[in-house]
């Protein structure tokens, strides 16, 4: 694992984390890949179900999906079009090709877990989210501000890393920036999304003991001074995730909303 601001950790074997529910307090989260729709919808799936308030973005400048050679991909505009369009569109096309590649199995899911695929670089940090109610994961991201923000590879990483520094911080409010190495295909994806749940189960422990010490209040506000205890840990959890699930290499910085 390579930590932008500490150090790593090494590998062992994987088991599952374990929530602690006595406050209700959750870390907000967003997952991040290139065109939201495998990895980071498995990801924002399986984040919505564990009770983790959540959203996602793709870094691309267009949607790209397979298409019938390698030269010929489907192509799609962000926040333009519909996950259920995409769908209805590839079966009318080639049912038999688009079931066999797993993509409308896919879009099947997508479309019930929200309406279409966001751009992260155009997304308006700390908007209120009032379109998405009907979106999996949307109870407690109703301000638009995440905790933890998760890519699925590194180019996704290095264009949000770069995209809030370009942005200059307006709120002051650190996010922890986690890239999690996953190969894109649908295999791959639903054990990434376990991992993914696994991680912010022992960020959430981590950040619950931290906010009984500062007070809730303080903590849920978001600043950085009643939130260092709690990034201090963050690259010990990460590191100790690390070892659990060693074929999947992370990398981690703290950036500013």
């Amino acid at each position: 694992m390579d930590i932008a601001n500490g150090a790593a950790g090494s590998s062992a074997s994987a088991q599952d984390g374990q929530r602690d529910d006595e406050s209700g307090f959750r870390l907000k989260f967003c997952t991040v890949c290139a065109s939201n729709q495998n990895r980071s919808m498995e990801g924002h799936l399986r984040l919505a179900q564990a009770d983790y308030p959540v959203i996602s973005f793709g870094t691309g400048s267009l949607v790209r999906l397979p298409g019938p050679t390698i030269t010929q991909p489907n192509v799609y505009r962000f926040n333009e079009t519909s996950y259920d369009s995409i769908y209805r569109e590839l079966d009318a096309k080639d049912a038999r090709l688009y079931q066999a590649n797993g993509l409308l199995n896919m879009l099947g899911r997508n479309r019930m877990i929200k309406w279409g695929p966001e751009r992260w670089q155009d997304w308006q940090v700390g908007m209120p989210r009032v379109k998405h109610e009907k979106d999996q994961g949307s109870v407690g991201m109703e301000a638009g501000v995440p905790d933890v923000v998760i890519t699925c590879e590194e180019r996704c990483w290095d264009a949000v890393v770069d995209d809030l520094l370009n942005r200059g911080a307006p709120l002051n409010r650190p996010v922890h920036v986690i890239n999690i190495d996953i190969r894109d295909n649908h295999k791959d994806a639903s054990v990434g999304g376990g991992a993914m749940v696994d991680l912010a189960d022992h960020l959430n422990k981590a950040a619950m003991e931290e906010r009984e010490k500062v007070g809730a209040a303080a903590f849920d506000a978001g600043g950085a001074a009643s939130r260092a205890s709690f990034d201090e840990r963050v690259p010990e959890v990460l590191a100790e995730w690390q070892e659990r699930w060693p074929g999947l290499p992370a990398t981690w910085t703290v950036s500013w909303f």
